[in-house]
């Protein structure tokens, strides 16, 4: 069954369950309206005494960590090419994959850098959101549902502020992250939601929330949120998706210029199949020079880190 055939089956049971509960009809494709298509992440108020900085740590030298479940053959390490692709970065830059059909994982790049998240942070946001829904034993009524896909699907950050807000802001995020096995991501504080600093391992760690059932969300969460990420626009597919083999993939990406440096911060996370196996993979980058010179650089290092997980 391919990854689209996979995320329509996962969607249905979460939509007709929220159906059933009288708080929604139907996940729409496409928000032609949306206040943001692509280049700018305007929303977010930069600060100069944020913890994030655009090339801290920029020179630190890269590591790899790796991990395989007890049937591997081999624990996969960075090859050449995954050395060669990290090594482009201006700034900084670390990526994480796990291939869920063999268990194996690896991380390489920029150990102890933390990166602002941008808008992959939106992810997050909506895990956290329908977390708290779980607690209260209730399901998203239909204003927050139509954030969220505005949210996802198109970026909108009017949407990711409004439901920031209700989450609680960095405090709702960080307790939800917690129970997520997020251990390296703090919530931006001050209501910028885009400067949450994160590790790629950890947005990996939140990727297994959202695609596999050891996860603190419920099946219908999940669904709920898999099928948002195969929904987004068409201008905003780039990123871990040029890892896939074909078609199938969900992906969220985050761009963002850093107001003191006029660098940008490029990051993507998702869902992709690659020769039959579906990939957990985060590409996160700080210190571009371009925006466009930092959407080619995590896409050289998602595709050369699902090369380097399983040798094509």
């Amino acid at each position: 069954m391919s990854m689209r055939s996979v995320f329509l089956t996962r969607l249905l049971t979460p939509v007709s369950i929220l159906a059933a509960a009288g708080t929604i009809t139907v996940l729409l494709q496409g928000h032609p309206g949306a206040t943001e298509s692509h280049p700018r992440l305007s929303a977010v108020a930069d600060s100069t005494s944020s913890p994030v900085s655009a090339n801290s740590s920029a020179s630190a030298q890269p590591a790899a960590s790796v991990s395989a479940t007890p049937a591997a053959a081999s624990a996969p390490v960075a090859d050449a090419a995954l050395r060669s692709a990290v090594a482009q970065a201006n700034g900084a830059a670390s990526v994480s994959v796990t291939d869920l059909s063999t268990g194996q994982s690896l991380t390489y790049g920029a150990p102890g850098h933390g990166f602002a998240t941008a808008s992959i942070v939106k992810v997050d946001i909506l895990s956290t959101l329908l977390l708290q829904a779980q607690d209260q034993g209730t399901t998203l009524t239909a204003a927050q549902q139509s954030l969220a896909t505005t949210m996802i699907e198109n970026s909108d950050n009017d949407s990711a502020t409004a439901l920031w807000n209700e989450i609680g802001q960095e405090s709702g995020l960080n307790a939800a992250n917690q129970r997520f096995g997020l251990t390296s991501t703090s919530g931006g504080t001050d209501g910028n939601w885009g400067l949450t600093s994160t590790t790629a391992a950890d947005q990996v760690q939140l990727l297994r929330q959202v695609f596999t059932s050891d996860s603190q969300l419920s099946s219908a969460s999940r669904g709920y949120i898999q099928g948002l990420l195969g929904q987004v626009e068409s201008d905003q597919r780039w990123g871990v998706s040029a890892a896939a083999s074909g078609s199938d993939y969900a992906v969220k990406d985050g761009w963002l210029p850093r107001s003191a440096t006029g660098l940008w911060v490029i990051n993507s996370i998702g869902m992709v199949e690659r020769d039959g196996h579906e990939l957990l993979i985060a590409a996160v980058s700080d210190g571009n020079p371009s925006e466009s010179g930092g959407i080619s650089l995590v896409q050289s290092v998602a595709q050369a880190a699902a090369g380097s997980l399983n040798g094509s």
